[in-house]
């Protein structure tokens, strides 16, 4: 079996490593056949995108050894499907410069640190790209700007010190912030020039600072130097080749693309190039095949499948490569959700948080299994997100917390039919509306609950629960383990009580059992039952009361040795509770 690579993202070391590698090489001639001068390629984090990118350098740069001779990669596409694309493509191998960026670094917490990262960036590609300075065909005053880029930092430094009035040194800096704006095209003409090829350029999560900008208040300076690096990069100039862009959304309404004609937008609502990022149902099978898992084929498809990006159906690849690996040897380990602690989920805890009665609905009927429409749009703004409950569910939508069932269109408007993608992205949901509810229990004041407990008031009982998870989510209401949970929660900071749930009294396991401290006190029994309709509570209090009859608890707790025990039963549905007491 091949090594199982988690967190590659190298391509070159995926395969000299011999990692195990789900073969998406077919995507650099379908870049070629079927994308724009600029591509930008959005999809979920965790999905590919960088180790796309790194095959697609590997494949196209006319790379040099320290001696200077030309790198021979073709080794790294041996066995693979690119190499039955034809001489047109295969001509392309080894061929261009490349730029390369990341801009994922970028996620300080103010606009002077992030600039920074990005500039190590920019001067470590141009670094990378030093032979330029021993050209014969490079001017020396160009050689002189180079040795500017490469030095920036250290230079701004010295510099920064001298400055001792605050309005110079912000001018300064603007002017520092403007002179790395036009890098990447003053690089991509230098190694035109020298190699005689027009440049490939390649960025990757190009959203990743302005997504940080805007959550950290600055979003607005990011946004300008942004624009003017991607405006002359990738609109302006004739150096490019082609380039291939990454991000998690399409933000084109900042007008970081304004005016980009030669710009396709392969979003996960793009017929073409559905099947590159994330694991096809055969790769999938065939992986699971390898590593001997193919009994797990179905948890697998449930856990970690229903993304539909263009007409293909795609698994989660970070989670599955995951579940692999963590299965190998032990296929009965339970699945866990793997991209839970990669991605960030703040915008869910800010949806559960912030969600109205309405959309609490909305959330009921998705994690019970059903389905929401919502217009579409794809030019999502960071700065628009909050300002309408359809900006919110377009953002879950294409950063993969929702996944398309099917689509109308009515007059201009594009609507879809959406629904959670799997068990993985479920319990995600749940596990945010688990924390928010903890907190909204730790807030709420229980001494009047725990106060009709002791003095066996059980209207008031009924009312304080209920008015409590008329405040929550009504996800729960067939999960008699749900309110179990919950109603524990409830009896924390009992006066000279603690509670025990299912442990053993009589013939059974009562749901919970407040425990007395002090011998005086008596016990007491919840047993807590579910309805899914309001006109058979009742029924439901009869069956608690019927079960601690049958299975003798109070006899089991008085045998303890306790002065007395109350019995309480309980029903739930939905956000009602009805409370009662065993005659």
């Amino acid at each position: 079996m091949k090594k199982i690579g988690i967190g590659y993202e190298n391509y070159k070391r995926v395969i000299d490593d011999k990692c195990y590698y789900v073969d998406k090489t077919m995507l650099i001639h379908d870049i070629v056949a079927k994308g724009g001068m600029v591509t930008l390629f959005t999809r979920p984090r965790r999905f590919g995108k960088t180790l796309a990118l790194s095959m697609i350098r590997t494949f196209f740069e006319l790379e040099y050894d320290r001696n200077g001779n030309v790198v021979d990669n073709r080794r790294y596409f041996e066995g693979m499907k690119i190499m039955d694309a034809g001489d047109e493509i295969l001509n392309m191998l080894g061929q261009y410069p490349i730029i390369n960026m990341s801009l994922k670094s970028a996620k300080q917490g103010d606009f002077y640190n992030a600039f920074t990262m990005l500039r190590k960036e920019i001067i470590g590609e141009y670094r990378r790209h030093d032979y330029l300075l021993e050209s014969d065909v490079i001017e020396e005053d160009e050689k002189q700007s180079f040795r500017e880029i490469t030095g920036g930092e250290l230079e701004w430094e010295k510099r920064s010190r001298a400055y001792t009035d605050e309005k110079e040194y912000d001018k300064a800096f603007r002017r520092e912030v403007g002179k790395y704006a036009v890098t990447l095209k003053t690089l991509s003409e230098l190694l035109e020039k020298h190699h005689g090829k027009k440049v490939i350029i390649l960025i990757d999560e190009y959203d990743v600072p302005l997504e940080n900008a805007w959550f950290r208040g600055f979003y607005d300076e990011m946004i300008d130097f942004i624009r003017s690096l991607f405006e002359s990069a990738l609109k302006t100039n004739d150096a490019l080749e082609r380039a291939v862009v990454t991000g998690c959304l399409r933000i084109s309404r900042e007008s970081i693309f304004t005016g980009l004609n030669n710009l396709k937008m392969v979003s996960i609502r793009s017929r073409d190039f559905g099947e590159y990022f994330g694991f096809t149902q055969e790769e999938t099978e065939e992986m699971l095949r390898v590593y001997d898992l193919e009994c797990n084929t179905e948890t697998v498809k449930n856990w970690y499948d229903g993304y539909l990006f263009g007409e293909a159906e795609v698994y989660n690849p970070w989670s599955v490569t995951i579940y692999v690996s963590e299965h190998v040897g032990a296929p009965e380990r339970f699945a866990e959700p793997y991209w839970a602690n990669t991605s960030s989920n703040s915008i869910i805890k800010e949806l559960i948080e912030n969600a109205d009665e309405g959309m609490r609905e909305e959330l009921d009927t998705l994690i019970s299994g059903g389905t929401i429409e919502k217009r579409i749009h794809e030019d999502i703004t960071y700065a628009d997100i909050r300002e309408s409950e359809d900006n919110l569910w377009n953002f879950l939508y294409f950063t993969g917390y929702m996944k398309k069932v099917s689509e109308r269109q009515e007059n201009d408007d594009i609507y879809l039919t959406m629904c959670v993608p799997n068990a993985e992205i479920n319990s995600i949901y749940r596990n945010q509306i688990s924390l928010w509810f903890d907190r909204v229990v730790k807030n709420t004041g229980l001494s009047g609950l725990h106060e009709a407990i002791l003095n066996k008031d059980t209207e008031k009982i009924s009312d304080f629960v209920s008015e409590l998870l008329a405040r929550s989510i009504s996800v729960f209401d067939s999960s008699e383990s749900f309110y179990h949970g919950y109603f524990l929660s409830l009896l924390n900071g009992v006066p000279h009580y603690y509670a025990q749930s299912n442990r053993e009294a009589g013939d059974g396991r009562p749901d919970i059992i407040l425990y007395p401290n002090r011998p005086k006190d008596p016990a007491y029994i919840f047993e807590l039952k579910v309805r899914k309709k309001f006109n058979e509570m009742d029924d439901g209090l009869q069956e608690a009361f019927a079960q601690i009859r049958d299975k003798k608890y109070e006899e089991g707790i008085l045998d303890e040795g306790y002065a007395g025990v109350v019995s309480y039963g309980l029903c739930f549905c939905k956000k009602s509770c009805i409370a009662g007491l065993k005659a």
